[in-house]
């Protein structure tokens, strides 16, 4: 399963998918968390590791990757970039961090004034998912861009199931209904995981958003906002992380009997 993790700027998107790796990595999957945020500086923190070399980087940043694309597409070949399939170890070395079963890649990101848009690290992140072949133990978990982008660049494509971070705030729901609509245009999979849930939300929340479709409610945690506010690894997990497990599961069982 490749499962992309969607929602608002501040929604808890990432800490969701570190969360969700580290669950799904005690269940015994080899799993890969890919950065796909050109602006997060910190998920390779939450994890406790440092950050790997990012693959654009490889290329030879945003203009080495853009000569690649040029010297390709011209000749109808985007496959000389990266071949016509990949799997996990097919990935640079310099560009992997490795940690308890657990695979962390950074697409691209955004490292001076004036290089441009992030129009190429939307690119690079949709051909490295729809080549990316993986083994029935192995599970993609992607820390997407706040807002809509992956949708509308094709990134989502690539994926087999869309998880929409709520958060107790209207944009969040205004948001939530926007991907609704855009990950049914793209035939995908959709559940919602309400998140920094308490007692004076939890029923605001559940009026805005389809409860069908809710797999989790995330409760706020004092030691994840204090370890977020001192930039220290994650160094607790949540129980209601295993209800998002559970539903990955149920339909990776699905996604491979068809």
């Amino acid at each position: 399963m490749k499962v992309i993790i969607s929602g608002k700027g501040g929604s808890g998107k990432s800490t969701i998918s570190v969360l969700t790796a580290r669950a799904l990595s005690d269940r015994g999957y080899k799993v890969l968390l890919v950065d796909g945020d050109e602006s997060n500086v910190g998920l390779h923190r939450l994890m406790g590791i440092s950050q790997p070399v990012v693959f654009m980087d490889n290329f030879g940043g945003k203009k080495g990757f853009k000569q690649r694309l040029n010297q390709a597409f011209p000749k109808g070949n985007a496959d000389e970039i990266l071949g016509r399939s990949m799997k996990f170890d097919d990935l640079p070395d310099e560009c992997v961090a490795d940690v308890d079963r657990i695979k962390m890649i950074a697409i691209g990101k955004i490292h001076n004034e004036g290089e441009g848009c992030a129009c190429p690290v939307g690119m690079l992140s949709k051909m490295v998912l729809s080549r990316l072949v993986i083994e029935d133990d192995e599970i993609v978990i992607i820390d997407a861009e706040a807002g809509v982008e992956h949708f509308g660049r094709g990134v989502v494509a690539g994926c087999d199931m869309v998880i929409c971070v709520v958060d107790p705030s209207f944009e969040s729901f205004m948001l939530a209904k926007k991907i609704t609509d855009m990950a049914e245009s793209a035939g995908k999979e959709l559940c919602f995981v309400l998140n920094k849930v308490d007692d004076n939300v939890e029923d605001a929340m559940c009026k805005n958003i389809d409860k069908g479709k809710v797999i989790a409610k995330i409760p706020n945690s004092n030691e994840i906002f204090m370890d977020s506010l001192e930039g220290r690894k994650i160094s607790t997990d949540i129980p209601e992380i295993g209800e998002i497990c559970k539903k990955i599961e149920e339909s990776k069982k699905n996604f491979s009997s068809e």
